[in-house]
C-alpha cells in the first residue's frame, strides 16, 4: 500500500516539475527582456550617450559580424578615417573601432571554422612576403627597449596579415564590390569634411594658409596623414573612372540595352569621376608636398600603364615641361606653389641642421632632415636588427641634433624608419612584400593575349588591380617624406592587398577561358 502511495507522490512531484520547467521556459525570455530594457533604462538616465550606444551597438554588432563577417570589411573602410573619434588608451597603446573591428572579424573566422571543425588558411600570393615581414619585425624586438611600443607595431602587421588572408580566403567579387564602394564612399565623405575645414577654416592657427584659409587635416590631426590617407583612395576611384569610359564608349562587352545595366553604369561612373573630384580637392587643400607627390606619381602611373598613347603624350609633356622650366619657366607658376615647391631643396642640398637658421618657411623641412639623420645614426650602430620595432622615439635621444631633441614617434621617411627599427633584414622584408605586390598588381593589368573584347566582370576587376597598383606608388613614394602607418592606415593597406587577390582570382579565370 505504502509503495503504491509513493509512487503516486512521485508521480505528482514530476508532474509539477514538468509544469515548473514549462512555465520557467515560457517566462525566462520575458524575464530576461525586462531585465534587459529596466538595464537599458538606467544606462540611458545614468551614463553618458557614447556608452549607451556602445552597449547597444556592440552586442547587435558582433551577433551581425557572426553572421556576416565580411560586413566587418565594409566597416572598416569607414573606422581608418573616423576611428579617432572613439579610442581607448591602454598604456603607450590606443585601441580604435578599427583593431575592434580586426578583432572581431578574426574571432567571427576562427568560431566559424570551429564550428565546422576544420583549419583552412588561404594561400593567397603575397602570403610568405607578409609573414616574412612580421618575422623580421618580430626579431627586431631582440634590441628593444620597450617591448609595448614593438607590440604595437607588430599588432599593425598582424592585422593586416589576418585581414589579407580574410578577404583572399572568404570574399568573392560581390562582396569585394561592396568593399571598393564603401573604401570610396569613406574616402569622399572625409574629404568632404576636409573641404569644409579648409574654406570655414576650422582648426589650430599654425595651419592657417594665406591668413583666409586652413590646410584641410579631417580627423586625422594633422594635414599630412589626411593626405596621405585620401592617397590611398584615389587611385581607385580614377581607375574605376576611366573603366567607366571604357563602358560608355562600349569597349566593355555587355548588354547595354537593359534598363538596370545602364543605370548600375551611370551610377558607378557618377560615384568614381564624383569621388576622385572630391578627393582631389581636399588632397590640395591639405597643402601636403609628400601627398601631392605621391598622388602625382600613383595618377602617372595608371595612366601609363593602361593606355599606350598615354605614354607617348607623357614622355612629349615632360620634354616640353623640363624645356620651360630650364629656361626659366618657373617664374610663372603661382607664387604659393613655387614656393611650397622650393621648401624642398635642403633635403638635398645637405644642410647642417644645427647652425642653419629656422624660420616658418623651412621649419618642417630642417625638422625632417634632422630626423632623417637620427634614423642613419641608428642604423648605422644597429646594422641588422635596428634598435627594435617601435622603438625609434625611445632610441631618439641619443641622435638627436641640435634644437630638435622631440622625436615626434617617427623617421618622417618609412624607409629610413624600418632600417633605424628592424636593420637591413627588416628594410630588405619590407622592400620584398612592396615590390611583389606591386609585381603582382602590375601583372594583373593587362588583357589577355588573344582576347578582343572584355566581359564586365573583368574590365571591372582589372581596373581595381591598376587603382591597386596607383595605391601602392603612392604609399611608396609618400612615405619618403612620411610614416602613413598611422591611424590605421595599415588596414587600408591590408584590404587593398586582398582586392587585389579576388582580382588575381577572376583574372586567372578570364585567362583560362581565353
Amino acid at each position: 500500500m505504502r509503495l503504491g502511495a509513493d509512487a503516486g507522490q512521485a508521480e505528482r512531484t514530476a508532474a509539477m516539475m514538468r509544469t515548473w520547467t514549462v512555465e520557467l521556459q515560457m517566462w525566462l525570455p520575458r524575464v530576461l527582456l525586462a531585465l534587459v530594457v529596466t538595464l537599458l533604462g538606467v544606462a540611458l538616465a545614468l551614463l553618458p550617450w557614447q556608452w549607451v550606444l556602445m552597449l547597444v551597438s556592440v552586442p547587435a554588432a558582433m551577433v551581425t559580424l557572426l553572421i556576416r563577417p565580411q560586413l566587418a570589411l565594409c566597416l572598416l573602410a569607414f573606422a581608418v578615417p573616423f576611428g579617432s573619434i572613439w579610442q581607448w588608451s591602454l598604456g603607450p597603446i590606443n585601441v580604435g573601432i578599427a583593431d575592434l573591428l580586426v578583432l572581431a572579424l578574426s574571432l567571427s573566422w576562427a568560431a566559424k571554422m570551429m564550428s565546422q571543425r576544420r583549419l583552412v588558411i588561404p594561400q593567397p600570393p603575397l602570403l610568405v612576403p607578409v609573414i616574412l615581414l612580421v618575422s623580421a619585425f618580430s626579431l627586431s624586438t631582440l634590441s628593444a627597449s620597450s617591448l609595448a611600443l614593438s607590440a604595437k607595431e607588430l599588432v599593425k602587421w598582424l592585422e593586416v596579415l589576418a585581414i589579407y588572408l580574410f578577404i583572399a580566403g572568404h570574399v568573392d567579387r560581390r562582396w569585394g564590390k561592396w568593399i571598393v564602394l564603401s573604401l570610396l564612399a569613406a574616402g569622399s565623405t572625409e574629404a568632404l569634411f576636409g573641404v569644409y575645414q579648409f574654406f570655414r577654416r576650422l582648426g589650430p592657427e599654425g595651419f592657417v594658409l594665406f591668413g583666409r584659409f586652413m590646410r584641410a587635416y579631417g580627423h586625422f590631426a594633422q594635414p599630412n596623414p589626411f593626405a596621405g590617407y585620401l592617397g590611398l583612395v584615389v587611385p581607385l576611384a580614377y581607375a574605376l573612372g576611366l573603366q567607366s569610359l571604357d563602358w560608355l564608349s562600349g569597349k566593355v562587352t555587355r548588354a547595354r540595352a537593359k534598363t538596370g545595366g545602364m543605370l548600375c553604369g551611370v551610377v558607378g561612373m557618377s560615384v568614381s569621376w564624383g569621388s576622385l573630384a572630391v578627393i582631389l580637392a581636399a588632397i590640395m587643400m591639405s597643402w601636403s608636398r609628400g601627398a601631392w607627390l605621391g598622388v602625382t606619381a600613383a595618377l602617372t602611373v595608371v595612366t601609363v600603364v593602361r593606355s599606350r598613347r598615354a605614354r607617348v603624350v607623357l614622355l612629349g609633356a615632360t620634354v616640353v615641361a623640363a624645356y620651360v622650366l630650364g629656361a626659366g619657366g618657373a617664374e610663372y607658376l603661382p607664387s604659393p606653389l613655387a614656393d611650397r615647391f622650393s621648401g624642398l631643396l635642403p633635403y638635398v642640398s645637405g644642410v647642417d641642421v644645427t647652425r642653419v637658421d629656422i624660420s616658418d618657411a623651412n621649419w618642417a623641412v630642417i625638422e625632417r632632415t634632422a630626423h632623417w639623420l637620427a634614423a642613419i645614426g641608428m642604423f648605422a650602430d644597429h646594422p641588422w636588427i635596428g634598435v627594435g620595432i617601435g622603438n625609434y622615439s625611445v632610441a631618439y635621444a641619443q641622435y638627436a641634433l641640435g634644437r630638435w631633441q622631440d622625436p615626434l614617434g617617427h623617421a618622417h621617411n618609412y624607409y629610413l624608419n624600418v632600417a633605424a627599427e628592424a636593420g637591413f633584414l627588416g628594410l630588405l622584408a619590407y622592400l620584398t612584400l612592396f615590390g611583389a605586390a606591386i609585381l603582382q598588381a602590375s601583372h594583373g593589368t593587362g588583357r589577355p593575349m588573344g582576347a578582343e573584347s572584355e566581359e564586365e566582370v573583368s574590365a571591372y576587376w582589372r581596373a581595381v588591380t591598376l587603382g591597386g597598383l596607383g595605391v601602392l606608388v603612392h604609399l611608396s613614394v609618400h612615405s619618403l617624406f612620411d610614416n602613413l602607418y598611422v591611424h590605421s592606415m595599415n588596414v587600408q593597406l591590408g584590404m587593398v592587398l586582398g582586392l587585389l587577390a579576388i582580382a588575381q582570382k577572376d583574372l586567372q579565370r578570364d585567362a583560362h577561358r581565353v
